[in-house]
C-alpha cells in the first residue's frame, strides 16, 4: 500500500478510534439454502489486505464488495463461488455501494470527497462527481427512483445526483448539495453514515454516528426529524438496509445489527431483536440475498497489511 494511500485512510482509522489485492475464491464455513436459488455460504473469504467497507448485492446473487485500500470493487457469485476484481480502483476508498436496476454501481469515495459509478458489467467508470472537497468524507449511498444520494460524515449536508429519462447520469453541474437541518444535531468525529429509503420512498433515513439518533430526512428540504423509536438509541450505528417494514443497522464496534420495525412513513419504530454471529469482526454494511443477510467484517482496530486476512459473513434474517 503507497504512503498516499496510508494517508487517505487515516479518517478511517481514526473512526475505528471512535467506535495489493490478490484474488481469491470465497471460502466456504457451511453451505446455506436460499431464496435466491442454489448454495450461498456463510463465510465469504475475501482477498488478503482488502479492507472491505461496502457492499451491494445483484438481484442474481453477485455481491460487489468495495475496498477502502485502493478502491477496487470485487465480485463474489454467492452460489458458485466464483469472484474477480472486476474494476480497479483509483488509488483512493470505495465505501459505500449500492447498485441500481440498470446494474450500475454507485459508489461513495470516502475522503476522497468524490463519488463514481461503474458499470458492473465491463468495470468501466462511466462518470466520476467531485462532491465537496478532501475535508469531507463520503460515506454512503441509496439510489431511489429519481436519484442517487450520498452523505457526509464530516458535514451536515447530502449529495444528490439526479437521475433523468431511463436512470440518465447527471452532468457535473446537475449535482445538488442539500443541506441538514430541523432537529439534526451535528457533533463529534463522524456524524452522518448509513442512508436509506423510508419504507413508502417518500424520505430517508440516515443514521447519526455520534448522536447515536436514527433521522428522518425531507428529500425537498434536508429536515430532519429524530425517527421515535421508544426512547431506543442506535450506538456505533453504521450502513443500514429496508426490506418491507424491517429496517437493519449495523453496529460495527458492537458487532451487532439491530431490527428494527417501523411504520411505512419511517417516522417511529420499534427495536425488535438484535442480531449477531461469532464470525462478525467489526461488520460496516450490510445487504441480503434470499433468506440472508450479509455483512462485510472492516476489522477496524485490527492492523491493515497485506496479508490482513478478511471475511463477510452471512446470518439468516
Amino acid at each position: 500500500m503507497t504512503s498516499r494511500n496510508v494517508a487517505r485512510l487515516s479518517a478511517v482509522g481514526a473512526f475505528a478510534a471512535l467506535l495489493l489485492v490478490s484474488v481469491a475464491s470465497p471460502a466456504v464455513a457451511g453451505p446455506h439454502s436460499s431464496a435466491g436459488g442454489g448454495a450461498v455460504e456463510s463465510v465469504i473469504h475475501l482477498p488478503d489486505g482488502f479492507q472491505p467497507e461496502g457492499v451491494a448485492i445483484a438481484p442474481g446473487g453477485t455481491a460487489y464488495f468495495g475496498s477502502l485500500a485502493d478502491g477496487d470493487i470485487y465480485a463474489a457469485d454467492l452460489r458458485s463461488g466464483e469472484s474477480e476484481v472486476v474494476s480497479e480502483g483509483p488509488g483512493t476508498p470505495s465505501v459505500g455501494l449500492d447498485l441500481d436496476p440498470k446494474g450500475r454501481l454507485f459508489v461513495a469515495g470516502g475522503d476522497a470527497g468524490d463519488a463514481r459509478v461503474i458499470d458492473t458489467a465491463t468495470g468501466e467508470v462511466l462518470a466520476s462527481y467531485q462532491l465537496t472537497d478532501a475535508s469531507g468524507f463520503i460515506n454512503d449511498v441509496i439510489v431511489t427512483r429519481d436519484a442517487a444520494w450520498f452523505t457526509n460524515s464530516f458535514a451536515a449536508e447530502l449529495y444528490r445526483l439526479p437521475l433523468g429519462p431511463g436512470g440518465a447520469l447527471p452532468d457535473a453541474d446537475d449535482v445538488e448539495t442539500v443541506p441538514l437541518g430541523g432537529e439534526w444535531v451535528q457533533q463529534g468525529f463522524f456524524n452522518a453514515n448509513g442512508i436509506v429509503a423510508t419504507p413508502d420512498r417518500q424520505a430517508l433515513l440516515v443514521i447519526q454516528s455520534s448522536t447515536q439518533t436514527l433521522y428522518r430526512v425531507d428529500p425537498a428540504s434536508g429536515d430532519a426529524t429524530a425517527v421515535d423509536l421508544g426512547g431506543a438509541s442506535l450506538p456505533n450505528g453504521d450502513g443500514m438496509l429496508v426490506i418491507g417494514r424491517t429496517l437493519y443497522v449495523v453496529q460495527n464496534q458492537l458487532n451487532q445489527v439491530a431490527e428494527i420495525r417501523l411504520d411505512p412513513s419511517g417516522t417511529t419504530g420499534e427495536v425488535v431483536d438484535v442480531l449477531t454471529d461469532p464470525d462478525f469482526d467489526v461488520p460496516t454494511t450490510v445487504d441480503s440475498f434470499g433468506d440472508g443477510l450479509y455483512l462485510p467484517n472492516a476489522r477496524f482496530g485490527t492492523p491493515a497489511t497485506p496479508t490482513t486476512p478478511y471475511t463477510a459473513v452471512r446470518i439468516d434474517r
